[in-house]
């Protein structure tokens, strides 16, 4: 159950600090921190947070993740049902703080994004649904494949959580403008159920392309590294 509890409160701060980055931040009156803050504030929320219960639970924070990490041959099938659950719950109860907060705002409305993932009309570049499921694919395979190389009991002891908080901050600037960047289930879900209408119609390409890209990406690790483990 600790392990659980760890996965909620680790995926509320990843949710709270990126989203609320985004929501509250980015463009605030002539000094928002922009695409790069933003960008900056997702990778921090996991690099603290994987400092903080990487060794409680493992830092997963994201159902694409653990589902490639077993994928990956590192974790167990009986945890990725309560895993994904707490997550989610993580997320969504993230959400709702984001929401109290940013509604405290004259003229605040949810509807207008909420930092939620979209595309076509709602991409923020308005780049299209195979360019968005393309992206999505990719951009997950490679976070699956640093996480796992960079938590190989044969690379540098310590430094994964730098490695995977840099590598979530480079996937931000790549693909913000292409789907405001999901590569995450449960920082999607998060904010979508409170925007409702085209956020949660258009929710199951940030489920399906982030877990069809972690399973790939752990794969290709899991077969480059297999001839030395």
């Amino acid at each position: 159950m600790k392990k659980y509890i760890a996965e909620l409160v680790g995926t509320f701060w990843l949710v709270l600090g990126g989203c609320g980055s985004a929501v509250l931040a980015a463009a605030f009156p002539d000094v928002g921190i922009g695409l790069l803050g933003v960008s900056l504030a997702f990778g921090l929320t996991v690099l603290t947070m994987a400092y903080a219960i990487g060794h409680i639970s493992g830092c997963h924070l994201n159902p694409a993740v653990s589902i490639g990490l077993w994928a990956g041959g590192r974790f167990p099938a009986s945890d990725l049902l309560p895993y994904i659950v707490a997550q989610v719950i993580g997320g969504l109860a993230a959400g709702g703080v984001l929401f109290v907060i940013a509604s405290g705002a004259v003229g605040f409305d949810v509807s207008s994004g909420f930092a939620s993932n979209g595309f076509g009309a709602h991409s923020p570049g308005g780049y299209s649904l195979t360019a968005a499921l393309v992206c999505e694919v990719v951009m997950t395979m490679m976070f699956l494949f640093v996480i796992m190389g960079s938590t190989d009991s044969r690379a540098p002891a310590g430094l994964a959580p730098i490695a995977i908080g840099l590598c979530l901050t480079l996937i931000h600037l790549i693909s913000i403008p292409v789907t405001n960047t999901s590569v995450n289930p449960a920082r999607s879900t998060g904010v979508a159920l409170y925007v409702g209408d085209w956020a949660v119609s258009q929710l199951w390409l940030f489920w399906v392309a982030p877990i069809v890209g972690a399973v790939i990406g752990a794969v290709i690790y899991r077969f480059v590294a297999s001839g030395d483990e």
